[in-house]
C-alpha cells in the first residue's frame, strides 16, 4: 500500500483553486472600474447644447425677475410687478420650452450622449420647476393681499410636483406612450398664465395649487409627436409674438395676453376633464353589457 501522493494533489488542488481566485480578483478588478465609455460621457451632443440652452433661459428668467425686486425696493422701498420684467422672464421660459421640445428630437435624429437624460431632466427642474415657483413669489409675496407662507406654500407645491413628476418619468412608462401627469413644461406656462393673467388671491394660489396636483396625478396627456409637435412650437412661437406685444406697450397687447393665458388655462383644463368623460363613458358601456 503506497502513500497517498500528497504534491500530486497539492498540485491538483492548487490547479482546481487557481481560476476561482483568479476569477475574484478578476471580478474586483471590475467592479473598481468605472463602467461604460469614460471618454464618451464628457462629450456634449447637440441635444446636450439645446438642454444646456434650456437651463440657462431658465436661470436668466430668474435672474430678470431679481433684478425687478431688487432694484425697485433699493429705489422707493416697496414693489410692484413690472411688465416689462415678468414678460422678458416668460419669453425666456418659453425659449427654454422651445430648447425642450427640440432636445429629444434632435437626439434621435443624430445622437444622444451618455449624459442626455440626466441633463435634460436637471434644466427641466431649473426652467419649469425654480423658475415659475420663484415667480409665483414675486407675484404674490410683496402684493400683501396673502399671508406670505400661503405664497410660499404654494410655490413649494409648484417645485415639489415639477421634481417628483421628472422622477417620476425617468421610472414609470405608461402603456400608451404619453405622459403621467401634466408635463412639467406645460405646468410651468400655465402657472405663468395664472400670474400674467390674476391677481393674488385664495382662488388664484387655489388654482396653483390644482395645477402642481396635475402634474403628480395619473391623467395621461398627449405625447407631442409629428403633427402635435408642430402645433406646440406654433404655439410656443404665437405666445412668444404676444407677450413681446405686451411687455412693448403696445396696442391691444393686454387683450393679447388675456386671451393666450385664458386658452392655455382651457387646454390644461379641458384635457382631464376630456379623460373622466371618456372613463364615464367605458364605464356605462361595461355595465350595459
Amino acid at each position: 500500500m503506497t502513500a497517498p501522493d500528497l504534491g500530486a494533489r497539492g498540485t491538483a488542488g492548487w490547479s482546481i483553486d487557481a481560476p476561482i481566485e483568479a476569477s475574484i480578483d478578476t471580478s474586483i478588478e471590475e467592479t473598481e472600474e468605472p463602467r461604460g465609455p469614460v471618454g464618451k460621457a464628457f462629450r456634449l451632443s447637440a441635444a446636450d447644447s439645446l438642454s444646456l440652452g434650456n437651463a440657462l433661459s431658465g436661470f436668466l428668467s430668474v435672474v430678470v425677475l431679481a433684478y425687478s425686486a431688487i432694484d425697485q425696493l433699493k429705489v422707493d422701498g416697496k414693489f410692484e410687478p413690472d411688465p416689462r420684467f415678468f414678460g422678458t422672464a416668460v419669453v425666456l421660459l418659453l425659449i427654454g420650452a422651445t430648447c425642450d421640445l427640440f432636445d429629444g428630437l434632435v437626439a434621435r435624429r443624430f445622437r444622444a450622449s451618455a449624459m442626455g437624460a440626466e441633463l435634460d431632466n436637471l434644466a427641466d427642474v431649473i426652467s419649469f420647476g425654480f423658475a415659475p415657483a420663484f415667480m409665483v413669489v414675486i407675484w404674490g409675496g410683496f402684493a400683501e393681499r396673502l399671508p406670505l407662507w400661503l405664497v410660499l406654500a404654494a410655490a413649494g407645491s409648484v417645485l415639489l410636483a415639477g421634481v417628483i413628476r421628472l422622477a417620476r418619468f425617468a421610472c414609470v412608462k405608461t402603456k400608451s406612450g404619453d405622459f403621467m401627469g401634466l408635463p412639467i413644461p406645460m405646468g410651468a406656462m400655465t402657472v405663468v398664465s395664472i400670474v400674467l393673467l390674476f391677481q393674488p388671491t385664495v382662488w388664484t394660489i387655489g388654482g396653483i395649487f390644482a395645477v402642481a396636483w396635475l402634474m403628480v396625478s395619473r391623467v395621461e396627456y398627449p405625447k407631442p409627436k409629428g403633427n402635435l409637435a408642430a402645433v406646440v412650437l406654433g404655439w410656443m412661437m404665437i405666445n412668444v409674438a404676444c407677450l413681446t406685444i405686451w411687455a412693448a406697450g403696445l396696442a391691444g397687447g393686454d387683450e393679447l395676453i388675456q386671451v393666450g393665458a385664458i386658452m392655455q388655462i382651457a387646454i390644461v383644463s379641458a384635457i382631464p376633464l376630456r379623460v373622466l368623460m371618456f372613463k364615464r363613458s367605458q364605464r356605462k358601456e361595461r355595465s350595459s353589457i
